[in-house]
């Protein structure tokens, strides 16, 4: 193995010294206005939030800065096309952003412009994520600045092993310490490789399995996770859409069934938001991804354009469509109800917020409405569910997936027997007093015991309905949007934490 990449741990007292920056340049709008870019963006976010709280400003400053960010090279040996063998270096990082609760936590993605700037953001969202949605967990975000298609299988392993490893030598990454998930890029597989790499270098830890989530189930994971982004997208937006008072307001009716649902994006949090939508009653009519995306307005079968989207591996050609389009951003300004930008951040911005025709836009990505943006959206009527709510559910489900890995013991297995044994007896009982027999397909159904899913899908239901609650509350109490009430929920929490441990004096 190729050895001296460096690792640098860009910290003052806990504090960034460093920020600059290796993004694309920032959006601008027709009239040559300039977005800020993602890492300010949450910074605007947190700062209107906070000013409508009484926190001291010392404490909402410790909380809204980085507390570290990791950033070293890892050498990558490959062939060039000329056949010859050549080494080159890859960026990569690790950014935590708040240890009030350990472990931190968040995903790794793998994407060519993936840059120091961007893992700051995203771990700073997810300290606010998982305290809006009360997950345990402080924020996290790693990254390595690579395109998967251009390298083979093995190459991805080399690389996903190599990263894994440059963090755990340092203790940068544990059960206890930060727990990596897959992001933009990864999955179930490079977790398997991460898990597998760390029990290499820690094979007394008991808690080994707890190192990362999302894995496999058979590799320790929890039934349940590969949807539940995409299942918590649909609880939230749910939640919105059942509002009697905000669905008046907007000109709709109150419920999922019937409305017209658009969604960007066809990985794993599209596709999930969108199947759950139509399995529901609501009608998908368009569907995008980045090569194209396509429309109807009598709806699409979401499983079937899927299908052809893994054979082809583009929506091009889709027999299907009422139209086609070549630009995916273009599926956003179609006819809907309900939109869920689910690929990547500042797809809604200046460009094309005053095109969008959705009355409600539910985050599946992280950022995907630009500050300026949002606030067309907002004056135009529609409704926002922030992505630090509205995506919620993937940390939500890997909350109970480390829970099921220090505890050793799958949900549902102490508990089903018992439970199934309960429902016979009295379902048993009833028939006689009754003197009605049912059927078998009947009886199966109504002693069935909870499995793991079942529990995952109550817990994460369960999640996403109180921490609507609370966001509600909020911006009716204090007279502003769905997003500035989430970041008050969070900071309230936050500050909380602090100041009853004696972390602030």
């Amino acid at each position: 193995m190729l050895r001296g990449s460096s690792l640098r741990r860009i910290v003052n007292s806990g504090r960034i010294l460093s920020t600059r920056s290796y993004s694309t340049q920032p959006v601008v709008g027709e009239n040559g206005e300039q977005e800020p870019k993602f890492l300010q963006q949450v910074g605007l976010y947190f700062d209107k939030a906070a000013n409508t709280t009484l926190h001291e400003p010392g404490l909402l400053q410790y909380i809204k800065e980085v507390d570290s960010l990791y950033e070293f090279l890892i050498p990558h040996e490959t062939i060039n096309a000329d056949g010859k063998r050549v080494v080159k270096t890859i960026r990569a990082y690790r950014a935590q952003h708040s240890h009030h609760r350990l472990p931190t936590k968040g995903g790794i993605r793998y994407a060519p412009d993936v840059n120091r700037n961007e893992v700051m953001a995203l771990a700073t969202l997810m300290t606010f994520k998982c305290a809006c949605v009360d997950v345990p967990f402080g924020g996290g975000k790693g990254g390595i600045a690579i395109n998967p298609s251009e390298h083979n299988v093995t190459e991805i392993e080399r690389i996903t092993r190599r990263f894994a490893s440059e963090l755990i030598q340092r203790g940068i990454i544990g059960p206890a310490v930060d727990v990596p998930a897959p992001d933009y890029g990864t999955g179930m597989r490079e977790m398997s490789w991460i898990s597998d790499t760390y029990r290499a270098f820690r094979p007394n830890d008991i808690n080994a399995m707890g190192i990362v989530t999302g894995k496999p189930v058979s590799q320790n994971g929890i039934r349940g996770r590969n949807e539940a982004t995409g299942l918590g997208v649909f609880y939230s937006v749910r939640e919105l859409v059942e509002d009697d008072e905000i669905m008046r307001s907007v000109g709709l009716t109150t419920g999922i069934k019937g409305k017209k649902v658009i969604v960007q994006g066809l990985g794993n949090v599209g596709y999930f938001a969108a199947k759950f939508f139509q399995e529901n009653g609501a009608k998908v009519v368009g569907l995008g991804e980045r090569f194209g995306a396509v429309y109807n307005p009598d709806g699409l079968d979401v499983d079937d354009v899927n299908t052809y989207h893994k054979v082809k591996h583009s929506l091009v050609g889709y027999p299907r469509a009422h139209t086609l389009l070549q630009n995916s951003a273009d599926i956003l300004e179609q006819d809907c109800d309900i939109l869920i930008p689910a690929a990547l951040e500042g797809v809604i911005n200046l460009t094309n917020a005053h095109r969008i025709k959705a009355k409600v836009i539910g985050e599946g990505a992280n950022g995907p409405t630009t500050p300026a943006a949002a606030e067309i959206l907002e004056k135009n009527g529609a409704y926002i569910v922030p992505d630090l709510f509205c995506n919620a559910g993937g940390v939500t489900v890997s909350y109970f997936e480390w829970l099921k890995n220090l505890g050793h013991v799958q949900f549902g297995r102490l508990t089903r027997q018992a439970e199934e044994k309960g429902k016979r007896n009295m379902i048993d009982k009833l028939q006689t007093l009754t003197g009605r027999e049912l059927s078998s397909a009947e009886y199966d159904v109504l002693t069935r015991g909870a499995a793991e899913k079942d529990f995952v899908y109550s817990g994460l239901e369960g999640t996403m309905k109180e921490s609507y609650k609370v966001i509600r509350q909020i911006s009716k109490d204090r007279q502003v949007n769905f997003r500035t009430a989430a970041y008050v929920s969070a900071i309230d929490k936050i500050s909380l934490c602090y100041q009853e441990f004696g972390i602030w004096p």
